[in-house]
């Protein structure tokens, strides 16, 4: 028997700050059953899992993280609210072991909320390397609930986890905190203000405290680690060294991400092909009518399989190099490098983070603005996250850079100046976001300042093997499997568009003799245009459809040949202009269809929709045009 089929026991909230290991825990206890879901009326998710102990079933809410109960993003409201007004039966609050100071201030608040809590006590692993010891019965005396020391990426202490929760649930376990230690005698939840302010009787009480426990209960080491560390920060987040460093890191990540895509990419594309041709002389034995073969096969089937021939292996080379630098503790420090630059930009340094994601993809990226407390800051980022490119327009730079720009040096170094190349455009991209940032700032409305926390989490050593089977579970399959699912109909309707012919010329056709003239001023063709309009859905299609109308047989071309992409494209009249023109539209133009219904989703509003989809058009029309005036004067 299944956790599904067992009735349900008791229900558990898991709270914590960022970083502390909250989501390595919730993943241990639950495995795979687990889900997401929203909060009515709310747009924050959390992840909702469910695991067996002793017969009992236990159904655990992992929350977003916070810092305090005090905070006003929109996450940190939506997980304090629940663990006010929801109904549970146990609060699980994970502390980081590394940095138990810091999480001490959220422990003492939440457990003025229930008297049903357990302190999980994660990474006690990563405490000990740092030299760190932490008396645990000494901390469950002061705090007045119990405390479970674990390590949930080894797996140890869950058992003893899962035992306590168990008897808190089950009120064996009930807190001995004293709520009369509160200034004024008053529950934490019963005059919550939102955002931080250090004068406030509460913050002081809660700093003063959490300082008295961590001095009685932590004994700290000769601090070696914490040494190294520093030595590193000094590098990875100095003034002079940090942006250095970042461009260094991050070309190396775009170059392994082109040299292990090419031959992933072409092998696919031969083996999606071998198909077809027994697809389609399946469909010709079986007397299938025409039409219906060319939707089914010329259509969505090669829609399907250009798709994830062009985008799965970027993505399965991209997702897990870029999650590595996630799990080191790395990308923290990138955005920190940022903040100075954003907030001088009008942002904010978590723009930095949210923009990182984006690379991934924009629908993300928006997502997690919710961290942003200030809602011009974070109405910002949103408006701005679809300049970094996604890596649904990594094969498209790939191509174009690959084919125009570095074609013409020796094959030992075209994968080093593509890469080189390629971190160019985004470095650009970037420069572009900071513009409009600081355009936007100067636009919309003032609003409550708010702190805005940037932290460093400790360095941590991955788990390779775990960190790439769950990049590709989580998010190259369900990015790719996303993307199916919208390029499938799209192929369909691509092929009828193709064969629906008004006079003598399809409905492609008339589409690219419109879009013809806006082509030729920004350095394109309406091919090309149409490519991008059509391409709504998913941009990894965009490309494939310029060729489809290119080769105009009305069904997606093959991209994964160089050699012959190369001479379709320059006996259409490509040239490095329009390679270049290319570029920045694929960086600069409307965010896919996902994108946008994830900003509707996250803001509530069709003007916020719309400003998303036509800033980032406006400046990629505008680009392209000034750069076709410049090759026209100076080439």
């Amino acid at each position: 028997m299944n956790s599904s089929d067992t009735p349900l026991s008791y229900t558990v909230m898991l709270a914590g700050n960022p970083n502390a290991g909250k989501s390595t825990v919730f993943n241990a206890l639950t495995g795979l059953d687990q889900h997401t879901g929203n909060w009515a009326g709310k747009t924050v998710a959390a992840a909702q899992g469910n695991y067996l102990y002793n017969g009992n079933k236990c159904a655990v809410t992992d929350l977003p993280g916070i810092y305090s109960t005090d905070g006003c993003s929109p996450d940190e409201t939506a997980a304090v609210d629940a663990l006010i007004n929801e109904k549970y039966d146990c609060l699980c609050i994970v502390a980081d072991a590394t940095a138990l100071r810091k999480s001490l201030v959220l422990i003492l608040q939440l457990l003025q909320i229930s008297d049903r809590a357990v302190i999980c006590l994660n990474l006690c692993d990563e405490a000990k390397k740092r030299g760190l010891s932490i008396d645990s019965n000494k901390l469950a005396e002061l705090t007045g609930a119990p405390v479970v020391c674990t390590s949930a990426r080894s797996g140890r202490g869950l058992e003893r986890l899962r035992e306590t929760i168990d008897r808190t649930a089950k009120g064996k376990i009930i807190n001995t905190h004293i709520k009369e230690n509160h200034p004024d005698n008053t529950e934490v939840h019963t005059d919550r203000k939102p955002g931080f302010d250090p004068d406030d009787k509460k913050t002081i009480f809660y700093s003063r405290r959490s300082r008295e426990i961590y001095e009685i209960c932590v004994r700290e080491g000769d601090g070696k680690y914490r040494k190294k560390e520093r030595a590193a920060d000094r590098i990875l987040t100095s003034r002079i060294t940090g942006i250095p460093c970042m461009l260094l890191l991050f070309a190396l990540v775009f170059y392994l991400t082109i040299i292990g895509a090419n031959y992933p990419s072409a092998l696919l594309g031969k083996l999606f092909a071998e198909a077809e041709v027994f697809l389609k002389n399946a469909a010709l034995s079986a007397g299938v009518p025409d039409i219906i073969s060319g939707i089914l096969i010329d259509g969505m089937y090669r829609t399907m399989t250009n798709v994830l021939s062009v985008m799965l292996p970027p993505m399965a080379v991209f997702f897990p190099l870029f999650t590595l630098l996630e799990d080191l503790g790395y990308l923290p420090r990138a955005a920190f490098n940022l903040d100075g630059i954003f907030r001088r930009c009008g942002g904010c340094g978590r723009q930095g983070i949210t923009m990182l994601m984006g690379y991934g993809c924009n629908a993300c990226g928006v997502t997690g603005c919710r961290i942003i407390s200030s809602t011009k800051h974070r109405k910002i980022a949103i408006l701005t996250n679809s300049f970094a490119p996604c890596n649904g327009r990594f094969p498209t730079l790939i191509a174009m850079i690959g084919i125009f720009l570095a074609g013409s040096f020796a094959p030992a170094v075209q994968s080093a100046i593509s890469a080189v190349i390629l971190m160019a455009v985004i470095i650009s991209a970037v420069l572009k976001s900071m513009l409009v940032s600081f355009i936007l700032s100067r636009i919309l409305p003032e609003d409550k300042e708010t702190a805005d926390i940037m932290e460093l989490p400790p360095y941590r050593l991955p788990q390779l093997g775990k960190t790439i089977l769950r990049t590709l579970l989580d998010r190259t399959v369900f990015v790719a499997g996303r993307a199916v699912a919208v390029a499938l109909p799209a192929g369909a309707v691509i092929w009828i568009l193709a064969h629906i012919y008004i006079g003598e010329t399809n409905v492609l056709g008339h589409i690219t003799q419109l879009l013809e003239p806006l082509g030729a001023l920004m350095g394109l063709d309406g091919a090309i245009l149409a490519g991008f309009i059509l391409g709504f859905p998913a941009n990894e299609i965009v490309l494939p459809i310029i060729i489809m109308i290119y080769l105009g047989n009305g069904s997606i071309g093959d991209t994964g040949n160089y050699e012959q992409l190369h001479m379709l494209l320059t006996d259409n009249g490509w040239s490095v202009r329009t390679a270049v023109c290319m570029i920045i539209f694929t960086v600069l133009h409307f965010p896919c269809s996902t994108t946008c219904l994830t900003v509707k989703k996250e803001t509530g509003s069709l003007r916020m929709t719309a400003l998303a989809f036509l800033i980032p058009t406006l400046c990629g029309v505008i680009c392209c045009i000034l750069a076709n005036a410049l090759f026209a004067v100076f080439m």
